[in-house]
């Protein structure tokens, strides 16, 4: 049966392809973001209903949220969102530890039935980390604060994903086509190499089937620890290479790197990230596995135009 969902962050990349499956399989769709729509937007997107607003301001209108069967939240900001200037405690505070959680009861109170909020895996596989580590610890709060408002008939549900490989179709970020030049060997630097650690890698096809199992078969309160394969840096390099046509060999060093900075590696650089999910949760949320490569070949292709 059909229903209406309301997909936060609508307009990014995770949430555009969220919104397009749930579209597709015939539910009512509207996307929400900050700004009001335009060229820019992708165009898996066009033409479904759009609110524009700021989940973390306190002057959103609860009324926006009347009607919706669903809430999919795909808007959580991350450390590629802080700027250079920003206080780290009051945006994490406002983007992630009470920002979700007060959105959320917004939700709830509307009426609302379900919340499935796209999170993040370091704090479910490490939650000791939250006490050194600030953006850890507000994925955490926003993770928790959100599941906590659990009964009277709202149902929260977190997934909480790895490295997403994915791109909106006609926006393949800048950095993405140097990275194929760079693979090609038609940069000087940085020489290749990948940098010494690694993580667990899902496509955004697979993440977006597991929110649509959520949606439909979840359960309240619930954080699901959400993955596919466990890949060194320079493993992951080597699969964009080999998917761009180059014959280079991409070896791993200890050394910090451009395309993977050192403050986006969580776990510290030499360090690696590996798990395997839950293959009874992996059955009940009905993503597949198994799907990165073909991922990283449709992103090289998509880039490559």
């Amino acid at each position: 049966m059909s229903e209406k969902i309301l997909v936060v962050g609508g307009t990014g990349m995770i949430g555009s392809h969220i919104a397009e499956r749930l579209a597709a399989r015939g539910d009512q769709v509207t996307v929400m973001s900050r700004g009001s729509a335009s060229d820019r937007d992708p165009a898996m997107i066009a033409g479904l209903p759009r609110i524009s607003g700021d989940y973390t301001s306190a002057e959103f209108p609860t009324a926006q949220l009347d009607g919706f069967d669903s809430v999919v939240f795909s808007a959580g900001n991350d450390i590629r969102h802080v700027a250079e200037g920003d206080d780290d405690a009051e945006f994490w505070r406002t983007v992630q530890t009470e920002g979700v959680p007060a959105f959320a009861a917004r939700v709830k109170q509307a009426g609302v039935g379900r919340f499935v909020q796209i999170g993040s895996y370091y704090h479910q596989l490490h939650p000791e980390w939250a006490a050194t580590n600030p953006y850890v610890a507000a994925r955490k709060g926003g993770d928790d604060g959100a599941r906590e408002l659990a009964g009277d008939g709202f149902v929260p549900i977190t997934i909480n994903p790895p490295s997403i490989v994915g791109v909106i179709p006609e926006r393949a970020p800048r950095h993405l086509r140097k990275m194929l030049a760079w693979v090609r060997g038609e940069l000087e630097a940085p020489e290749l190499f990948g940098p010494k650690g690694g993580t667990n890698y899902m496509s955004v096809r697979s993440l977006a089937e597991a929110v649509e199992g959520a949606l439909a078969r979840g359960e309240a309160g619930r954080a699901y620890l959400v993955g596919d394969a466990n890949l060194r840096y320079h493993e992951y390099f080597q699969l964009v290479a080999d998917a761009a046509g180059s014959n280079r060999v991409i070896d791993e060093r200890d050394e910090p790197h451009p395309f993977q900075p050192d403050r986006f590696i969580v776990q510290g650089r030499g360090n690696a990230i590996a798990y395997e999910p839950d293959a009874a949760e992996t059955a009940l949320l009905g993503y597949q596995r198994g799907d990165v490569q073909r991922a990283i070949e449709e992103l090289v292709m998509l880039a490559s135009k």
